[in-house]
């Protein structure tokens, strides 16, 4: 039992549950935990059974050890020698009356008083007493020799408790040392300290001459000494040293790596390297515990004496303590392992929360992208189609035309780029020539209502002008994402300049050897110190407040790395920034293919289905001025019905346009209603998601092409050619 300085059950082996916690304060039991320091009692029990309990005090604890046997189990040896004492003197004495009867009182009273006397003795505890007279031939001789022989035999069991007793009381021993070092290495998550007090503990208190702790390296299959005690200065040689290596011999190591405790009583005629150098240190008796976690022994606990071995006991002992002092090295490797481990968790969970931040937004603009691309491709249709069809326009309204055409472009490259908040880009990314001078003169017109406009309302001037560097060989890249980035970087310095002042934007070669096109967008602003500097790339990291959403730079940064070009940052507070895009110069740059001339026939008999009344007039405007022959129908429902009632008449369609997401049914059922009318006609799919169903291959069934909102007369034109041309 485990007593606290209260006299209540902190432990109770066997049947721990029912006494834990119950206090014995005020009975014998209780008084004689409360008086004994470390001693006995013969009380009753907490099970009340008469026991012979031996109390341990657990020093600085206020704890006691309690070891208890049924008084009767300790004593039943002894009682029954007693009992055959006492039944063979009842029969000697019985056997003597009756003889005395015979022979007379004279020849038989000395024995007797003799016997008498001894066996009195024997009583009063001299195990040592032996019968006093000669043995004679006859029963009172006989008996006499046995009772000698009786009392030998029950001196020698009394010796061997005595031993027993002895090895009881020095295990107790080690299993308080043992509970002291596991308290103090359990305190600590260090190694060094670990074994720090390991090796301490055994040099104070097991008189260890010599003592480390070595680890196995798999490596090189060696030990390195970890930590070493500090009586190795005492001895007449030095053994070794912290961080010496130690090679694995073919006895003691070698069993003792293999999982054995391996004890060798005299090293001093050892031929093995590592038992010699110990034994030129003066000590002779050593034992090696391994240190083991699951089935891997990863180190060596070495203990050795310069005068006398190792007990059996010291040697358990030392086997016990290796145990504790693994399992306590591996919850100190675990801990770090572990506290690495949270490092990177925390590092990862807050990756993952700006990517489910991410997600979100790009779930929640995935679903206005078809609104968007519906509204975009009325805009689309009628700029192409002007720019086109109507050579009288003046330079100016084809300018703004081609502005339009061109802004509708990068906003549907935007919307088809907003999947990437949310799903990892797989597709390689289509680069072609592009000539820097023209993009950053685009970005100026695109960009002038933000940085001349707005300004000036406030009554506040930016000075935006270009310093384009001529001649400037081209670089690769996608033309809409580069002038989004630019567009996000001339945002941001205006918003920077909240008192006007100058924005430049700059090209030049640079780099080494000239092999880079630097852009450059230069401001005159508050500029950034350090810390946002370093974070302004971060998603969600702004210092506009609630005006900023902080996704710009990081946009412009994946644009960047997405190109394999280079950010630089060049700021300070009050001195403005500089940012600057380094495209590579390509050493060989692919001419840009001429548009190709796609010939479609006039007079298409074409049904158009969608449920958006503007993108159906600006769709069924643009064919008819191709000159086909254009029906439309308000939803899926309507569609079919136009279909049938067609067929009906005897007449048909070259090929059917339907838009994806309508309500009652959508573009899937209105394909297959086609395809069971007329399994040969073309079905053309628009859909505001087209460039993503493309990538990923998901294509509906019955569905002949897939095109993107907002499409382009280029594409209509190809998959009529193909569909509708190339099949007939």
């Amino acid at each position: 039992s485990l007593w606290d300085s209260q006299a209540r059950v902190a432990f109770r082996w066997p049947d721990p549950k029912p006494w834990a916690g119950k206090s014995f304060a005020g009975t014998p039991l209780g008084d004689a935990v409360l008086s004994k320091t470390d001693g006995y009692a013969n009380v009753q029990g907490v099970d009340g059974v008469e026991r012979l309990h031996g109390f341990f005090a657990v020093p600085e604890t206020g704890l006691k050890i309690d070891f208890s046997e049924p008084r009767r189990v300790v004593m039943a040896p002894i009682q029954a020698a007693l009992a055959r004492n006492l039944l063979l003197f009842l029969v000697i004495v019985a056997m003597a009356v009756a003889i005395a009867w015979v022979l007379g009182e004279v020849l038989i009273r000395k024995p007797l008083a003799a016997l008498a006397d001894t066996a009195r003795r024997v009583g009063e505890g001299d195990l040592a007493a032996r019968y006093g007279g000669r043995y004679s031939n006859d029963e009172i001789g006989s008996v006499a020799r046995s009772f000698d022989a009786m009392a030998g035999a029950l001196g020698a069991r009394v010796d061997e408790l005595r031993q027993t007793e002895a090895r009881v009381r020095q295990q107790l021993q080690h299993m308080n040392l043992l509970d002291q070092v596991t308290r103090s290495i359990g305190e600590r998550l260090d190694l060094n300290s670990i074994f720090q007090v390991v090796v301490r503990t055994l040099e104070d208190s097991l008189r260890a001459d010599f003592c480390c702790v070595a680890m196995h390296d798999p490596r090189s299959n060696t030990l390195r000494l970890q930590r070493v005690g500090a009586r190795l200065a005492e001895l007449s040689g030095p053994a070794f040293g912290e961080e010496d290596v130690i090679a694995i011999d073919q006895n003691g190591l070698s069993r003792c790596m293999a999982g054995a405790l391996v004890y060798e009583p005299d090293i001093r005629g050892a031929q093995l390297p590592f038992s010699q150098r110990l034994a030129g240190a003066g000590l002779t008796a050593l034992v090696l515990a391994p240190l083991r976690s699951e089935s891997r022994v990863f180190g060596v606990l070495a203990v050795a004496r310069v005068a006398g071995g190792f007990t059996s006991i010291e040697c358990e002992f030392l086997r016990q303590l290796s145990e504790h002092v693994a399992l306590a090295t591996g919850q100190a490797q675990l801990h770090g392992a572990l506290q690495q481990a949270y490092d990177e968790l925390r590092q990862t969970q807050q990756a993952a929360m700006q990517e489910e931040r991410l997600r979100a937004l790009g779930q929640m603009a995935s679903g206005i992208a078809h609104d968007i691309n519906n509204a975009l491709s009325p805009v689309a249709l009628y700029a192409e189609s002007l720019l086109e069809n109507e050579p009288n326009l003046s330079d100016r309204a084809r300018g703004y035309l081609e502005t339009m055409s061109r802004a509708v472009d990068d906003v549907a490259q935007t919307v088809a780029r907003m999947r990437e908040f949310y799903r990892q880009r797989e597709e390689e990314i289509a680069l072609a020539p592009l000539d820097m001078n023209r993009l950053v003169s685009q970005v100026i017109d695109l960009t002038r209502a933000r940085w001349s406009d707005m300004p000036l309302r406030r009554g506040v001037v930016i000075d935006t002008r270009a310093e384009l560097s001529p001649g400037l060989p081209a670089v690769m890249g996608v033309e809409s994402e580069i002038r989004e980035a630019l567009t996000n970087l001339v945002f941001n310095a205006v918003d920077a300049m909240p008192d006007g002042g100058a924005l430049i934007l700059r090209t030049r070669l640079a780099g080494p050897d000239l092999a880079q096109v630097a852009v450059e967008v230069i401001d005159q602003g508050v500029g950034m110190d350090e810390d946002t500097r370093r974070r302004c790339l971060e998603p969600f990291f702004t210092t506009k407040g609630e005006r900023g959403t902080g996704l710009g730079l990081a946009m412009v940064f994946g644009t960047v790395q997405r190109h394999s070009a280079e950010l630089e940052i060049d700021s300070a507070p009050g001195a403005g920034t500089t940012m600057r895009l380094l495209f590579a110069i390509p050493q060989v740059v692919p001419e840009s293919a001429a548009q190709e001339r796609i010939e479609v026939p006039k007079g298409l008999r074409l049904l158009v289905i969608d449920d958006d009344p503007v993108l159906i007039k600006s769709l069924a405007d643009t064919l008819r001025a191709d000159g086909h022959v254009i029906v439309t129908a308000n939803g899926g429902r309507e569609g079919v019905e136009t279909l049938r009632g067609a067929f009906g008449r005897g007449e048909s369609f070259a090929a059917v346009f339907t838009d994806l997401g309508m309500p009652y049914m959508d573009g899937r059922k209105v394909a297959a209603e086609v395809k069971s009318a007329s399994p040969s006609m073309p079905v053309v799919l628009l859909t505001g998601w087209g460039r993503r169903m493309v990538a990923e291959g998901d294509v509906p069934p019955h569905v002949d092409r897939v095109l993107a909102k907002p499409p382009r007369l280029r594409e209509i034109r190809r998959a009529l050619a193909e569909l509708c041309v190339n099949r007939g």
